[in-house]
């Protein structure tokens, strides 16, 4: 699958264009449902319901890749930082993306629950004091008092067509329901982040505009959580596998720490199964290192052999690189009325 989407929804290979033309009547069909479903829940046309808590919406307009889920625990963290108790909200699909917000903010409530709804109310019941909706830009039947859509620099150069023939969920026009857009960039420069900067001033000028650059802060032991310093990648050879929705660029984060990368692509969410394990295990043995993501690792920390050497976590920061104010000033208002708000 994973091969498929990359060969599909990339620019410039001939066979790829002609399968997306044929693509095209499903992706408009999916263009015009979506449009009438946002249409109807802007006029209030469908219910909405209200969480009892301040909720905070973060998502993205393509599918995987965008780096919302740093970004979401980087709001959960804020508010915790604050002495606020943040609630962490999300679908569960896969398994992984829940045990990467426990592990990057501890003092969250995680719920995982596809009912979104009854989710944010139980992080209520069980002391959140403000909801993180991850994941939830389409979830218009949520209600939320900051809507915050996350758009990778790197999807810039995709091809520009909804699913399925292209990664779109919804078209560029839907950032209009944004409050906040905050523009990730992993593997693309400044220049191309200040591109997209534009483009989305231009079509949600009311909005506030953030840019962050996505970087590995730091590097540990899978098993023993051992810290491991990002020098020790420098000149090294490195299997980096990535089972996330942008595997290409994790690959890059790599290099910038100086390694000599092989990249081992997965689709986003994979599931190792023992023959993927005993194909990393492999490779392992013509390397230095196997390095892999907060994703892959809630995966592989169960099924790695005792007796291997343990691959290195990667974590990533969230490093503004502008508007860092207008992220703050937004949640900060979203979370008055609380009374443990810090001063």
């Amino acid at each position: 699958m994973l091969w498929v989407t990359r060969w599909l929804w990339r620019r410039g290979s001939v066979s790829g264009r002609l399968a997306r033309l044929l693509l095209l009547p499903p992706a408009w069909a999916y263009r015009g449902v979506t449009a009438v479903r946002a249409w109807s829940y802007g006029r209030h046309l469908l219910p909405q319901s209200i969480p009892t808590a301040p909720t905070v919406a973060v998502g993205n307009l393509t599918v995987g890749g965008s780096g919302k889920t740093p970004v979401a625990s980087w709001i959960a963290a804020y508010y915790a930082e604050r002495g606020i108790r943040p609630g962490i909200v999300l679908r569960g699909y896969g398994g992984d993306e829940g045990t990467v917000h426990r592990v990057l903010v501890p003092q969250a409530v995680v719920v995982e629950d596809p009912d979104r709804m009854a989710a944010a109310e139980r992080a209520v019941q069980l002391g959140a004091e403000v909801i993180v909706l991850d994941d939830a830009y389409q979830r218009l039947d949520v209600s939320r008092d900051l809507n915050i859509a996350v758009v990778s620099a790197e999807s810039s150069r995709a091809v520009p067509w909804t699913l399925p023939a292209g990664p779109w969920r919804e078209s560029w026009r839907a950032l209009r329901r944004a409050d906040l857009v905050v523009i990730t960039r992993k593997r693309a420069g400044q220049t191309v982040a200040q591109e997209v900067v534009e483009r989305v001033r231009r079509t949600v000028p009311r909005a506030g505009i953030a840019v962050a650059h996505l970087a590995i802060r730091g590097l540990r032991n899978m098993r023993s959580g051992e810290h491991v310093a990002l020098e020790r990648l420098e000149g090294a050879r490195v299997i980096a596998s990535a089972g996330i929705g942008d595997p290409d660029a994790f690959a890059e984060q790599c290099r910038e720490l100086g390694a000599l990368v092989r990249l081992a692509p997965w689709r986003d969410h994979h599931r190792y199964s023992s023959s993927d394990v005993r194909r990393l295990l492999h490779a392992a043995g013509e390397v230095d290192y196997v390095v892999i993501t907060e994703k892959d690792a809630a995966k592989l920390r169960s099924c790695w052999p005792a007796e291997a050497a343990d691959p290195l976590v990667a974590a990533l920061e969230v490093r503004w690189e502008r508007g860092r104010a207008a992220v703050e000033t937004a949640l900060d208002t979203v979370a008055a009325d609380i009374d443990t708000l810090l001063t």
